[in-house]
């Protein structure tokens, strides 16, 4: 079952009204419980296999990597799976194999220990830190490549820490057992489905995701698949039974770290969370929506790689083109060059040159060159409406019945996912054959004929289809911290914590309401100045915001800008003259170097739940920076350290954190243990004496 709390789950007693009679009660209980013994009858069989773990990893991106990485350097038994038969997310399985980084933070190294040595990796590949020579990035390299030097780290950090790797690739979680405990909530067992090929059926990644996705969740047996039912369950035994004093009781037999792309455990388990805009706010003055929209988050990209030739090429027009063309566009005058669209994300360079012109638009193309393409107005998916929202709400998810025992099928619209990946193949034909530009207009875009899409499972992406196994997303759900000191509504890291923008812009007088506004200064000032807790506050000479946030529950740092793909206005996306919903962009800007607060990590009622990767509990706006490479990386480590540290001391990770702000020695102990394995939680000279970061562009 799914949950286990209550006599009949929550969603069967909601229908019941108390006004109805005692024999109406009674008939609508027998009714509801015959639904119940139906419904739980999946899994239609026993599971094939039962498989103990110390630390079950649920999506094995960068987040889900870096959790494993440093848990298998502890010593600790770590199942992880993944929707894909990649490890890496970003880096492999979702294409983006092009480190998103600030110069600072890259200039210094600033980064935790095992990103570092992921970086050198790729540096003793191809004997060059760039081996594509793009611009975007002093990293860009082949997505296969990336699963490889990724999946090879975690053995010997296996190996180095005594730890056990079980990984099971092409797997989805499908149902979580969870009862109540003593404390609260815990997931006793998680049912995944892993997958492959019934006999005489090509590979799992001969089809696209949306052609395979719904069948990937049904228990049965399929003529395309053969399915395994694997149950996780805690591994027993005195490391995990008694804390470290070998004295006392474990509160948690075992940790579940959601690591998945879109929040799908946090989704699954139905905890707090949020999706989408947030409403405007005096901690998220610039949002876009005065009430929020959960339909709008950023858009997603199916990528693909495309090779240089020498001579041009035949291209067939795809029959589904035209229905996308009118959206494909350099998007900026600026941005209107091949050359720099194409060397961007350029992920090997055939002919290395040492030397490259200062333009970017001067720099060659040769022939076997291969470049990435990740463009707004080119392969991403922008939906933004209740008809073509790719992430379900949780309004949908009920309605569609994921919420049932057995019920749930990933929490995605397949329609959706699929009209993604028709759009991706038609940038492509765009940018060698278009002759159209929706935002530039008539004689700015020309045909780029020697050019091939590179499609095969020995393909950059290594599917048949050579679009990226999965989708690189942007934003999934995010979880609402507990409430606590200063967060009586839950944790949850605003827009206000990072951002540089400069609030005296007339539009937050304007579209605040005065108690709202005033509440604003007095956030940014900290009620140091008496201007900023007056009814009109005296925006001259007021001391401007010249930091992030400092948490005292730090367990890691990113830095880079708030920068958004926001949805489209209309449905479907590619519709002609469709806009960017209106004041999505006004959030984006530079942000101060960041942390990641632990409290971030811990949802709601679960308490051996983890989160990591990008649906710890951000904003919408704050969550545009909370999404790059080396930040995934951070959250993972800090869920991965948090999950030993937990298990090893006999305490629930919500406990490190719940006496804040009086000290916590026990997360003071974390900290140092994450310090000491080179995981930086904090930037060079952080201090709330120190309010010059200026450096730290």
């Amino acid at each position: 079952m799914q949950r286990q709390s209550q006599l009949l789950p929550r969603h069967l007693l909601r229908g019941i009204s108390p006004t109805r009679s005692c024999f109406s009660l009674v008939v609508s209980l027998i009714t509801l419980a015959l639904a119940t013994s139906v419904a739980d009858a999946t899994p239609p069989r026993p599971p094939d296999q039962e498989v103990a773990c110390e630390i079950l990893v649920a999506g094995g991106g960068l987040a889900g990597a870096a959790s494993a990485y440093e848990s298998l350097l502890a010593g600790r038994t770590v199942c992880i799976t993944d929707i894909t038969d990649w490890v890496g997310g970003q880096i492999s399985s979702q294409g983006t194999s092009a480190l998103d980084e600030r110069p600072t933070q890259r200039q210094q190294l600033f980064y935790p220990q095992g990103y570092l040595e992921f970086r050198e990796s790729i540096r003793r590949k191809y004997g060059r830190l760039n081996p594509g020579q793009c611009w975007v990035s002093e990293s860009c390299f082949m997505p296969y490549d990336g699963h490889k030097l990724l999946f090879d780290q975690l053995e010997r950090a296996a190996k180095r820490g005594k730890g056990t790797l079980k990984w099971y690739p092409n797997t989805v979680i499908k149902e979580l057992d969870i009862s109540p405990t003593q404390e609260g909530e815990q997931i006793q067992s998680a049912v995944a489905i892993q997958i492959e090929p019934a006999p005489g059926q090509p590979p799992v990644n001969a089809e696209p995701l949306s052609q395979i996705l719904e069948d990937a969740y049904r228990y049965e047996n399929s003529a395309r698949f053969h399915k395994t039912i694997v149950r996780f369950v805690p591994m027993t035994g005195d490391r995990n039974s008694r804390n470290a004093n070998n004295t006392i009781a474990q509160p948690a037999q075992w940790y579940v770290i959601d690591a998945t792309e879109t929040g799908e455990l946090i989704g699954l388990a139905d905890i707090p969370y949020r999706l989408g805009v947030d409403p405007r706010s005096p901690l998220e003055p610039s949002s876009s929506s005065a009430e929020g929209n959960p339909y709008c988050t950023q858009g997603f990209t199916y990528t693909f790689a495309m090779q240089a030739t020498k001579e041009p090429q035949q291209h067939v027009k795809p029959d589904f083109y035209d229905r996308y063309a009118p959206y494909y566009s350099y998007e900026l005058e600026r941005l209107a060059n091949f050359n720099l669209v194409y060397t961007y994300r350029r992920i090997w360079s055939e002919n290395y040159q040492k030397t490259l012109p200062s333009n970017p638009r001067e720099y060659p193309i040769n022939p076997g060159d291969i470049s990435m393409q990740n463009w707004t107005w080119g392969n991403d998916y922008r939906p933004g409406t209740a008809q073509d929202n790719l992430i379900y709400t949780r309004q949908q998810l009920e309605s569609t019945g994921q919420l049932e025992p057995g019920g749930w099928m990933g929490g995605l619209r397949n329609e959706t996912l699929e009209a993604g990946e028709e759009h991706a193949i038609g940038f492509f034909y765009w940018l060698v054959q278009g002759t159209t530009d929706s935002q530039l207009g008539d004689g700015v875009k020309q045909p780029n004929p020697n050019h091939r899409y590179l499609a095969g499972l020995d393909s950059p992406m290594g599917t048949a289809n050579g679009l990226s196994k999965y989708p690189y997303m942007r934003e999934g759900r995010r979880i609402i911290g507990r409430p606590g000191w200063g967060h009586p509504d839950g944790f949850t890291v605003w827009e206000i914590d990072i951002s540089r923008t400069d609030y005296s812009d007339e539009f937050y007088r304007t579209n605040l309401e005065p108690e709202a506004y005033r509440r604003l200064w007095e956030s940014l000032s900290g009620l140091q100045t008496l201007e900023a807790i007056g009814e009109r506050p005296n925006l001259e000479g007021r001391p401007s915001r010249s930091r992030s946030t400092i948490f005292p529950d730090s367990v890691g740092i990113a830095h880079y800008a708030i920068d958004f793909h926001p949805c489209m206005t209309l449905s479907p996306p590619e519709a002609p003259g469709n806009t960017e919903l209106e004041g999505e962009r006004r959030g984006a800007g530079t942000a101060y170097p960041f942390q990641i607060p632990l409290r971030a990590l811990i949802p709601q009622r679960i308490d051996n739940l983890l989160i990591a990767g990008k649906s710890i509990a951000t904003s919408h706006i704050a969550a545009a920076a909370y999404r790059v490479h080396s930040f995934e990386w951070s959250s993972g480590v800090a869920a991965g350290v948090t999950a030993d540290f937990s298990l090893e001391k006999g305490i629930l990770p919500y406990q490190l954190v719940d006496n804040l702000p009086q000290r916590e020695p026990q997360l003071e102990a974390l900290q140092t243990r994450l310090v000491d394995s080179g995981n930086p939680i904090a930037f060079p000279n952080t201090s709330i004496f120190n309010n010059t970061w200026e450096d730290w562009r």
